[in-house]
């Protein structure tokens, strides 16, 4: 049943210095009509200027620059994505942002003061129905090491690995089901963060004059933060309310579940792009920014032979079918991409996954070349591994969370008609997380291998 749309009841203010440009801002929040969305108003111009806060009016810097920002020839609105992430939090459709300034105050670095400030104004419920977008493809778009995929779901959910090479980096995974409380409780508070190295370098392009240890949490060399963190998670979290924002851009409230590795506004920009001009028939945006994962040529290594499989063909019957794997795995269709397990011991599974043409993801990836996305080969390997490890007596009742992707790549094309060999040894276990190296085959030769970390939580 579709939720109706909501606005807010009071106006409600607040001001502060903008992280980037430096300048102080007032900006207050006021109630709209059904049906017109969210849009900034540029009230210090000569002339009043309204922006709609739309993936069309994106401006070209978001794509390169630490911000998302939209505007006109007449007037620009920078660093927007908490307020957007904000909205779509508590579920609000429709408001108006007018701003005295060019960019909306930075406030703790959190979108904590803006949440308050909109619950204070509370929450009016309208007569129309909610712009509701139900993702029915997979979508996928990568940049360098750097990926996101969208894949259908009833729900709203995002799945998040920050991963980087920095000692208050390391690799980290969390799994939110976004509703209001949520948002509010777990998202919500996390606070902009960046390098100490890299400070001098942003001053330098221009951007985070306004930046101070009140709004920014930074790291120093050794990883240590200059404050204490809300949540051991907090640099990851705050890529998952930055992501959010970008993504309400589309213009509509998702049902689906995002997967991130390392994504920025760059790439969160490019998928609300690629979802307003695949999954919105009626509006095509004004920028097409977005670029299709493209797939390698593969070529033969210099002196390196290729990797084959030592096992005999896959004619074993199965020690376990997909419906036992669905009484070990929370995954169900059409994200279960194990069919069965035809080995397994203390330190290694084999799995199988047969490549069908009727796979949801060929549909949109590519239509006229149905190639099996990189990203769901690993899954394929995560899952055969989840299997691997929740079988064990002691871990019975838990589930595993991927935690990082290692050492990963890809050295043939999968395609309808293959049957992938998905054999993972483990290589560290301990009680909470474990480490194993997988590697999937077709007829016998390499197409991926991938080193993965798993979290066991209860």
């Amino acid at each position: 049943m579709t939720a109706n749309q909501n606005t807010i009841k009071n106006e409600v203010s607040l001001k502060g210095v903008g992280i980037h440009t430096g300048k102080n801002a007032n900006i207050t929040f006021k109630p709209a009509p059904p049906n017109s969305g969210v849009n900034f108003i540029r009230t210090d111009l000569s002339e009043k200027v309204v922006i709609p806060a739309n993936i069309s009016y994106l401006l070209d810097e978001s794509l390169r620059m630490r911000r998302t920002s939209i505007g006109k020839e007449e007037g620009q609105a920078h660093t927007i994505e908490h307020l957007m992430a904000s909205f779509l939090g508590l579920g609000i459709d429709n408001i108006y942002v007018e701003m005295d300034g060019p960019e909306v105050p930075g406030l703790d670095g959190s979108a904590n003061e803006i949440v308050r400030a909109l619950k204070k104004a509370g929450l009016l419920k309208q007569d129309a129905p909610r712009k509701e977008l139900l993702i029915k493809e997979p979508l996928w778009l990568e940049e360098g090491d750097s990926s996101l995929v969208i894949l259908p779901d009833k729900n709203f959910s995002i799945s998040y690995i920050l991963d980087y090479n920095h000692p208050g980096l390391r690799s980290q995974y969390n799994h939110f089901r976004i509703d209001s409380e949520i948002f509010e409780k777990e998202i919500a508070p996390s606070r902009t963060f960046c390098l100490k190295e890299e400070a001098d370098g942003l001053i330098k392009q221009g951007v985070g004059k306004g930046a101070s240890l009140k709004n920014t949490v930074v790291i120093d060399e050794k990883g240590l933060p200059t404050m204490e963190l809300k949540f051991e998670d907090e640099f990851l979290r705050h890529k998952i309310l930055d992501l959010i924002g970008d993504i309400f851009l589309s213009g509509h409230f998702l049902k689906a579940h995002i997967i991130g590795i390392k994504s920025g506004h760059s790439l969160n920009l490019k998928m609300a792009q690629l979802i307003k001009s695949r999954c919105i028939k009626e509006e095509k945006p004004r920028n097409q920014g977005a670029s299709f994962w493209k797939v390698p040529r593969h070529r033969k290594p210099v002196n390196e032979k290729p990797v084959t499989s030592n096992q005999k063909p896959d004619t074993e019957k199965p020690i376990l079918n997909k419906k036992q794997i669905e009484q070990i795995l929370p995954h169900r269709e059409p994200f279960l991409l194990v069919d069965e397990i035809i080995e397994m011991g203390e330190t290694k599974a084999v799995g199988i996954k047969n490549v069908e043409s009727k796979e949801y993801y060929f549909a949109g990836h590519f239509p006229d070349r149905p190639i099996m996305p990189g990203v769901l080969i690993v899954e394929a390997l995560a899952q055969t591994g989840g299997v691997l490890m929740l079988s064990k007596p002691q871990n019975k009742g838990k589930l595993a969370y991927f935690m990082s992707i290692n050492n990963a790549k890809f050295r043939k094309i999968v395609t309808p008609g293959d049957k992938l060999r998905l054999e993972i040894e483990v290589v560290r276990f301990k009680t909470r997380t474990g480490q194993v190296r997988g590697k999937a085959f077709v007829d016998g030769n390499i197409v991926c291998e991938a080193d993965l970390m798993f979290s066991l939580v209860d």
